[in-house]
């Protein structure tokens, strides 16, 4: 096969790549990492590169006009090399860092009558052993197994080759006074104790014992080390997971992660990349070495927990849709590279189907829906729409792809929620001029979830847009102009903005947004009808998830993304993945809750039933075919049709 030179701007030496070999490959082979948002699928247009001489294949151009073709430039994740080339990478879409370094967690309440001696599963013990004689030949092993069996109790514990090698020492270096951390494991079957460490010298009671409880999101990723001692939170650290660099939603990472066997990337960029930086910082804020962590609990939806573990993904997005497994075993720290203590304790919380994982049994646990009286909707709404509903008495869960829209991709002016985005719009009724809140107060970029949300709710209101969501072009300002994608309005024009450009929202993005919303309403109506729980009977809506927290429930019910219910039964909970792996990480107890959630769980598969079809086309307006299920919002709407109709 011939082979061909490519000249990377700023590498000094060209590489060498066989004919066939598509460009994004070409440019890791040389160390120039090209952002994939759509998992490589050509989607997204944000993997552009430009030819600057020689020639690629291009097996699609998706996003890019012909201008942008006749300059040079081409969509690395599409483009085959099939000459020598050289290659300009224009600098991309920035993932600005959101790691907090400082941050105390005050606001995390320790479970009332929490007793770390009693409820937490790693014990640490001071231990007296006496040393070997020729009347006593016992060896070391033994020797620490009869003082755990005499003085606590503890026996059959497992240990690792390594702790063997590393025991002997350790004994006679410390004169035969150690302190052990086990893990006893509780079930049905009795205790399973496993001996994580053994170190030299005896510790007090009182010295912390470290933990951390981890939640691994499509987008972000947060960790806090925690004190299994007292169950204090003692520090939080969040981070955006960098596999958003190769996909911004699920289904584009099972893509990515199936080519090429990109599965070890994948984990390599959540525990490398990810996890164990956000460990490296919570520790140095705390002064402790990692090795001091003694137990990970790590909750996520099921695609992130196979990822992390280099699972096969590609079941998941296939029909019928399954898991390789939904309860993982536990393992220690050394079997996947988490930067804790070798043979700490990895639990990963259990799932119950391929959409519908730990981050949701965990937010069951977390905000109390197994507890309830109540009939509950329970949602986590983000790039895929997970829904529960229930009560302590029954709980059913379906799941939506929802897409990344609200999470501002698919939105050509689309952002994340960092420095810069538009977070909330208000437009006058009189002049159709925008009134804005950019998060940092600072020029914005660009628009972020709840923004969009707030902005499309206000060009329906005030007449802007039709229930179709088509933009009323004839209107006389200049606002509203026909643009490259369609009809589209004006929200921050170039001079005002941060990048000099304009910034607009067309028909395309409000379609992306009106599939995404759509889908998440379909998702918890159908799941109430099959239980035949009327919405309007639904007595508390719960949203988890850091997205949740800043939506506008007003601006949200007018665009029919949520239920039109009274705004006191709406109560946002923050990161419930993040709080229910935290609970399970403190008390053995709680853990097997989280086991029973998910054993309780009926799980509906929408995908392979109609009533979601006909549910998802409904609700494909705004608020809604059938504006009798927005009573609050009939009046508004009827108001401004008049309004826009007279003029």
């Amino acid at each position: 096969m011939a082979k061909h030179k490519i000249f990377f701007e700023n590498i000094s030496e060209p590489i060498s790549v066989s004919t066939g070999t598509t460009l994004v490959d070409a440019a890791q082979s040389a160390g120039v990492d090209i952002q994939q948002p759509c998992g490589g699928q050509g989607r997204c247009g944000r993997c552009v590169a430009k030819i600057t001489s020689g020639h690629v294949r291009r097996r699609s151009s998706l996003r890019l006009t012909n201008e942008d073709i006749e300059e040079g430039y081409t969509l690395a994740c599409q483009s085959v090399i099939e000459s020598d080339v050289s290659v300009y990478v224009p600098e991309q879409e920035k993932i600005e860092r959101r790691l907090v370094t400082d941050l105390i967690a005050k606001n995390v309440l320790v479970p009332e009558n929490y007793d770390g001696l009693i409820h937490q599963s790693i014990k640490r013990m001071n231990l007296d052993i006496s040393p070997p004689t020729l009347e006593d030949q016992t060896d070391d092993w033994g020797r620490l197994q009869r003082v755990l069996r005499k003085e606590f109790q503890i026996e059959n514990i497992n240990i690792s080759l390594e702790l063997l090698v590393k025991l002997g020492n350790v004994l006679r270096e410390s004169d035969w006074k150690v302190h052990v951390i086990l893990d006893i494991e509780i079930n049905e079957s009795g205790l399973h104790p496993r001996l994580i460490d053994i170190l030299p010298g005896h510790i007090s009671g009182n010295e912390p014992l470290w933990g951390i409880a981890i939640d691994i999101g499509t987008t972000t990723v947060s960790v806090w080390l925690t004190d299994l001692i007292s169950g204090e939170v003692k520090a939080q650290v969040a981070e955006y997971n960098q596999q958003i660099t190769r996909g911004e939603d699920v289904i584009s990472r099972i893509i990515y992660a199936n080519k090429n066997n990109n599965k070890i990337e994948m984990a390599d960029l959540v525990i490398d990349k990810t996890i164990n930086l956000l460990i490296e910082t919570a520790c140095k804020r705390m002064q402790i070495k990692s090795s001091e962590i003694y137990k990970a609990t790590i909750s996520g939806n099921s695609t992130m927990i196979h990822l992390l573990l280099k699972i096969p993904t590609a079941s998941i997005r296939l029909s019928p849709f399954v898991t390789a497994i939904n309860e993982i075993p536990l393992f220690t720290a050394e079997d996947i590279g988490i930067d804790i203590n070798p043979g700490g304790t990895i639990d990963c919380l259990p799932g119950v189907a391929s959409y519908v994982g730990a981050d949701i049994t965990a937010g069951v646990l977390s905000s109390k829906v197994n507890e309830t009286d109540k009939t509950t909707l329970f949602m986590d709404v983000g790039t895929n729409g997970e829904i529960v509903l229930g009560s302590k008495d029954w709980l059913v869960t379906c799941a939506c792809s929802a897409g990344p829209a609200f999470e501002g991709a698919g939105v050509i002016d689309g952002m994340r929620a960092t420095k810069g985005a538009i977070e909330e719009v208000w437009i006058s009724n009189d002049s159709f001029e925008p009134n804005l809140r950019v998060i940092g107060n600072t020029k914005p970029k660009g628009i972020c979830g709840s923004g969009l949300i707030s902005l499309l709710s206000e060009l329906f209101l005030v007449g802007l847009v039709d229930k179709a969501g088509n933009i009323k072009i004839n209107l006389p300002i200049d606002r509203v102009r026909e643009g490259e994608h369609g009809a589209e309005y004006v929200v921050v024009w170039g001079e005002d903005s941060a990048t000099g450009a304009d910034i607009a929202i067309n028909k395309v993005d409000i379609d992306n947004l009106l599939r995404a919303k759509a889908a998440i309403y379909a998702g918890f109506s159908v799941l109430a009808e099959k239980v035949g729980v009327p919405l309007e009977t639904v007595e508390q809506v719960l949203i988890g998830g850091s997205f949740g927290q800043y939506i506008n429930v007003e601006k949200a019910i007018q665009i029919g993304l949520l239920p039109d219910l009274k705004w006191e039964q709406f109560h946002f909970l923050g990161n419930t993945s993040v709080q229910g792996a935290y609970k399970s990480l403190l008390d053995w107890r709680t853990r097997e809750k989280v086991t029973e959630i998910a054993s309780k769980m009926t799980y509906i598969e929408l995908s392979a039933d109609n009533k979601f079809y006909d549910a998802f086309m409904s609700a494909m307006f705004l608020p809604h075919t059938d504006l009798s299920k927005f009573p609050s919002v009939e009046i508004a709407v009827n108001e401004n049709l008049l309004k826009t109709d007279l003029e």
